[in-house]
């Protein structure tokens, strides 16, 4: 297996089809998705654990962040706040649902890296 340094790098097919799994299928599973692919295939693909280690995260700070816009919520700021995350969450997962099918790297914005 080439390691994900190497320029020359291209993922497989069928890890291009896992990785894209592991961002579009939060959308009906959360974080558990991404969770089992990571814990299952952590050591066969560098490319697959990669992106279900950033959809991981970005699931979990997603999660944070509607926890506390819920409690803002009381202060009417929350319920911007968690409209403006899911349109956030919408478009970077389907960014990096393109970037996964194209066998790239994508780092979501505002994601805490707690997995590393």
């Amino acid at each position: 297996m080439e390691t994900l340094d190497n320029e020359n790098f291209v993922p497989t097919s069928d890890e291009k089809n896992i990785a894209l799994l592991c961002h579009i299928g939060t959308f009906f599973g959360g974080f558990i998705l991404p969770l089992v692919v990571y814990l299952i295939k952590k050591d066969e693909s560098k490319f697959v654990a990669e992106h279900a280690k950033e959809s991981l995260n970005f699931q979990i700070s997603m999660f944070i962040y509607f926890i506390g816009s819920f409690v803002l919520a009381f202060v009417f700021i929350g319920f911007i706040m968690m409209f403006a995350l899911g349109i956030l969450a919408l478009i970077t997962v389907i960014l990096a649902t393109i970037s996964a099918s194209k066998g790239e790297f994508y780092k979501y914005p505002l994601c805490i890296r707690l997995i590393k």
